[in-house]
C-alpha cells in the first residue's frame, strides 16, 4: 500500500529534528541562506543536525545558490543527502551535481504560479532532477520569495505536473491539518512538505504535528 511521504521543513534545532522523527517524518528540511522567508539556520547547525539524523531519514539542504560550485560548496559544509534547489538553475546543473556528488539526490522546486510552470517542471525532469517540489513562492519579485510563504497555490496546476512527471513530486505551500486531505485528493503527490502548518510562533508544535500526520496517514 502506498504511503505518502512527509518532509518537515524549517528544522531549527536538534530538539525539533528529534521531535519530527519521533512522530514519523520521512525527511527533514534545513533552510540555508535565503533572500526572504522563515527557518534559516547556519550551516554549522545544519551540519550538526545532519550528523544526528539516523537512516533512513532523508536530510534536505535548501539552497538558494544557482552556480554549481556554490551549490557543491554548500553541500560540503552541510553534508545533507539531498539538495533542494529553491531557485531556477541552468539546464546542465543537475548533470554536473550528479557527477560531483553521485550519492546525493537533487530536488528542484517549482514555484507554481500558472500553467507556464508545466513546461518548467518538465524541463527540470528532462534535465535530470531526481524529484520535484511544488511550492508557492514567487521568484519574479524584486526580493525573491523562494518558499516558506504559507500560501496555497493552484493545486489543479500541481495535479497536471504530477500527472506528467515521471519522477516523484512533493507538494508544499500552505498545508495544514484542515486542508491536507483535499490536497492529497486533488494533487495526489508522492509526498508533502510542511513548515508553518505545524508551528506555533515559529516553533515546531507537537500537537499540530501529531494532528497533521494522523490526518495524512489515517
Amino acid at each position: 500500500m502506498f504511503r505518502t511521504r512527509v518532509k518537515i521543513c524549517c528544522i531549527s534545532s536538534l530538539d525539533e529534528a528529534r521531535l519530527a522523527i519521533w512522530f514519523g517524518a520521512d525527511a527533514l528540511g534545513l533552510v540555508g541562506q535565503m533572500p526572504s522567508g522563515p527557518g534559516v539556520v547556519l550551516d554549522e547547525l545544519a551540519a550538526e543536525i545532519v550528523r544526528a539524523v539516523p537512516p533512513p531519514i532523508t536530510t534536505f539542504m535548501l539552497t538558494s545558490e544557482t552556480a554549481v560550485d556554490a551549490i557543491i560548496a554548500h553541500q560540503h559544509r552541510v553534508k545533507a543527502n539531498t539538495i533542494q534547489l529553491v531557485d531556477a538553475v541552468p539546464a546542465d546543473t543537475y548533470t554536473q551535481l550528479h557527477a560531483a556528488l553521485p550519492s546525493v539526490n537533487v530536488v528542484q522546486v517549482i514555484h507554481v504560479i500558472d500553467e507556464q510552470n508545466l513546461d518548467e517542471a518538465l524541463q527540470a525532469v528532462d534535465n535530470g532532477a531526481d524529484a520535484l517540489l511544488l511550492d508557492s513562492g514567487n521568484p519574479n519579485l524584486a526580493i525573491k520569495e523562494l518558499g516558506g510563504t504559507g500560501r496555497v497555490h493552484n493545486w489543479l496546476v500541481s495535479r497536471k505536473i504530477v500527472e506528467q512527471s515521471r519522477i516523484p513530486v512533493f507538494l508544499a505551500g500552505g498545508l495544514h491539518a484542515g486542508n491536507v486531505q483535499q490536497a492529497l485528493d486533488t494533487v495526489q503527490p508522492f509526498g508533502l512538505d510542511i513548515c508553518s502548518g505545524v508551528r506555533t510562533s515559529g516553533q515546531l508544535d507537537e500537537q499540530k504535528l501529531d494532528t497533521f500526520l494522523r490526518q495524512v496517514w489515517r
